[in-house]
């Protein structure tokens, strides 16, 4: 198994010495769930633990305007939760063991329209989004809950939006990693033009993955819906990590010429 050499610094009475920490190569990414507007951690919950088997270390949490802080629901603003999203990558990133180069951010809907925001602001080397959502970039501080009206949501999720029209798809056109979109076939809150649209904005991926789910609907309101989305998103991780690892772990092999013989051999 390969390993890592990196010096270590001891303060020791009012001096230091030097040391090296020795430590396994191999990777230890962490896996960020964001969730969907109106939704929770607890949907993500299982699906991390089936990830985290793949030797990932996973994060959930709950946006403000949800779970214990829905009394917000009514003036948390996305300025707001894309903040909860940065303070949970941080919190990630800072687990022990938490490989910085290696991190995965899994968002749904609103969740994914986020976690495409972070991607500009943070690194992030793999970005599955499922139905991901999007919004105009004015109104910024407005409460989310208002936007839906205030921005005329519907007829905007028809048009074509290029990248440079929307923060999070000029986010999706920068980013240089791997992604994974999942679509629903019978999506009544997502449209197929912002998925297109996120599609056309990923320019400078290293690869994209599409996978259309037959017959679901935007919630995945039944069992064999969720078991589909997390098949697809678990084999995709897995595809992801294990190329991960193995590019890791080849190490090239330099030949050391034989010493040349002395007198007295």
């Amino acid at each position: 198994m390969p390993t890592r050499d990196d010096p270590l610094d001891i303060a020791v009475d009012d001096q230091h010495i030097a040391g090296t920490i020795v430590t396994p190569g191999t990777l230890i990414p962490g896996v960020l769930f964001v969730h969907g507007w109106g939704g929770s951690q607890e949907q993500y919950v299982a699906r991390a633990r089936d990830i985290a088997a793949l030797g990932c270390i996973c994060l959930t949490f709950d946006l403000r305007g949800h779970a214990k802080t829905r009394s917000q629901v009514e003036t948390v603003t996305r300025e707001d939760n894309l903040r909860d999203v940065l303070a949970a990558y941080d919190a990630l990133l800072h687990q022990r063991g938490v490989d910085a180069s290696s991190i995965a951010v899994v968002g749904s809907s609103y969740g994914g329209y986020l976690a495409s925001i972070l991607t500009s602001l943070r690194s992030v080397r793999w970005l599955a989004l499922r139905a991901p959502a999007d919004y105009k970039d004015t109104d910024w501080t407005l409460p989310k809950g208002q936007l839906r009206k205030r921005q005329e949501l519907d007829a905007y999720r028809r048009l074509t939006v290029k990248a440079g029209e929307s923060r999070a798809l000029a986010a999706c056109a920068a980013f240089k990693g791997h992604a994974l979109i999942v679509e629903s076939e019978r999506d009544s809150i997502i449209p197929q033009q912002v998925v297109a649209n996120y599609r056309a904005a990923f320019t400078s991926t290293a690869s994209l993955t599409v996978r259309v789910l037959d017959e679901a609907d935007h919630s995945l309101s039944t069992d064999e819906m969720q078991k589909t989305y997390t098949s697809v998103l678990v084999a995709w991780l897995k595809e992801m990590i294990g190329r991960a690892r193995k590019d890791s772990q080849t190490t090239p092999v330099i030949a050391v010429p034989a010493p040349a013989p002395t007198a007295a051999d």
